[in-house]
């Protein structure tokens, strides 16, 4: 298999398109015959990474490189940045918006999702510039 590359825009006002991106690299990543366990923790990762790109990004981008070995995923936004990013990998923790929850979104879950589900995670953000969060998935 050659190495494959997607690319994805993320809406950062409507919350009926968050999700589209992850169910594509899904879809791909069964199409092409990897694990179910890859699958889904790829799924999940860029499923929590879209969420966020959303409530807080206002979009974003994601960039995935899928090879045999490795899947790479770059999630990418403009937004605000993160202030404070061991406070914001705390479970729990949250600074979405009341209507955010309301909506059933925002309970301080997406940054340590994104962490479990995936074998490398390094977050580079910068207050009022954005946030890219660069992350692989290992196959073995």
């Amino acid at each position: 298999m050659e190495l494959l590359s997607l690319h994805y825009e993320v809406s950062g006002t409507d919350f009926t398109c968050a999700g589209e991106a992850s169910g594509k690299i899904k879809k791909n990543l069964k199409e092409l015959g990897f694990p179910t366990n890859i699958v889904r923790n790829v799924a999940i990762a860029v499923y929590e990474g879209e969420i966020n790109m959303v409530i807080h990004g206002g979009g974003g981008v994601i960039d995935v490189e899928i090879s045999p070995d490795c899947i790479s995923i770059v999630l990418a936004d403009q937004g605000p940045g993160i202030p404070d990013v061991s406070l914001a990998m705390q479970e729990g923790y949250s600074t979405a918006p009341d209507n955010v929850r309301q909506l059933g979104f925002g309970a301080g879950m997406g940054l340590p999702n994104i962490k479990k589900y995936t074998d490398e995670m390094i977050i580079e953000t910068e207050v009022g510039k954005g946030t890219t969060i660069k992350l692989k998935v290992f196959v073995n």
